[in-house]
């Protein structure tokens, strides 16, 4: 989280076959998904940094 409160999420998947996937989302506190974001990360404080845990899977 920056001193503006945006979070950033820096993100790398990785597939048993080589693939690999590298993302980066950034979530101003004015974004619709801002607090679901956050509530996922367990909180967060300007300057902070942390570990994203997986989002649980939503395939039916």
């Amino acid at each position: 989280m920056d001193a503006s409160g945006n979070i950033t999420l820096d993100l790398r998947a990785e597939h048993e076959s080589g693939a690999l996937g590298l993302a980066r989302f950034v979530y101003s506190p004015s974004h619709p998904e801002y607090d679901n974001v956050l509530r996922h990360l367990g909180g967060l404080v300007p300057g902070e940094q942390k570990l994203v845990p997986p989002w649980p899977d939503k395939t039916p």
